[in-house]
Order: structure tokens, then sequence, then C-alpha cells
């Protein structure tokens, strides 16, 4: 009986120990680059969902076709960043620079992208379903926009809804 007292406890302790320090499957490490250096970095095909970019130098980085969903882009500079298939989907991208990045077949449905500038930015084929970007950046933007996304089938322009 003793024994088998032991065992059982050992068993106990083992299990207990093992199911405490497991990690769950749907858990994932965050990433968080707040005031990071990253030019000329390459993070290309990655899973950045809900990584967290705040006040990050980005020039010349490349995000291509990463998942950035939720992710979180605060004040950062992104020049002449390849960004091409990145998804963008329910980001919050406040007060980012893209000027001269290229954009194109990127998904940002469901964005906040407010003061946040877009200038020589590619985004042909870029789908922004129900982003909210400031109202002159949507027109700086409609007077380029074209393509289709090829993800989502939905045209740039009139995700951005543009007047023909």
């Amino acid at each position: 009986m003793n024994r088998l007292l032991k065992v059982v406890i050992i068993l106990f302790l083992a299990v207990g120990f093992i199911l405490g320090s497991a990690t769950p499957a749907y858990a994932q490490e965050m990433v968080n680059l707040t005031y990071a250096d990253l030019d000329d970095q390459d993070f290309s095909n990655q899973e950045l969902v809900g990584a967290v970019f705040a006040a990050s130098s980005m020039r010349r980085v490349s995000m291509r076709n990463s998942d950035l969903t939720n992710a979180m882009m605060t004040e950062s500079v992104l020049l002449d960043a390849d960004l091409h298939g990145v998804n963008f989907s329910g980001a919050l991208i406040d007060r980012v620079t893209f000027d001269f990045s290229d954009l194109s077949d990127a998904i940002l449905t469901g964005a906040i992208a407010t003061r946040t500038r877009f200038y020589d930015t590619d985004i042909t084929g870029a789908d922004f379903t129900d982003a909210v970007i400031d109202r002159y950046q949507v027109s700086l933007m409609c007077e380029r926009a074209e393509g289709v996304n090829p993800i989502t089938g939905i045209s740039t322009r009139d995700s951005l809804g543009c007047k023909d």
C-alpha cells in the first residue's frame, strides 16, 4: 500500500508539472519591437500576428507576404519598404510613414491607419475595405488606385471608395 501511494503521488506530481508548465497550442509569444532600429531587416513570410512596432525605424525593411493581422504600428517610418502581399487586417497603423514603399496586393481590411502617409506608395491590388484612413490620403491614393487583390478579389478603387 505504501509503495502504491508513492507511485500515485509521483504520477500526480509529474502530471501536475507537465500541465502547469505546458504552453497552450493557441498561445504565441508576442513580438514587441518598440523603439527598434530595424533598417534593412528581412521579416518576409513571417507570422507576426499582434506584433508591436512602436516608434521603430524600418527603412528598406522587407515584410513581404507576412501576416501582421492585428499588429500595432505607431509612429514608425517605413520608407522604401517591401510590404508586397502583407496582411494588415485589423491592424492599428497610426502616424506611420509608408512613403516610396510597395504595398501592392496588401490586405488592410478593417485596419485603422490614421495620420498615416502613403506618398508615392505602390498600392496596386491592395484591399482597404473598411479601413479607417484620413480623407486626404484616400483622395491622393484614388488618383493612382488600380488592380484587384488576388486573395480577396476586391479592387483597390472600390475598397477605397473612389469615385469613378
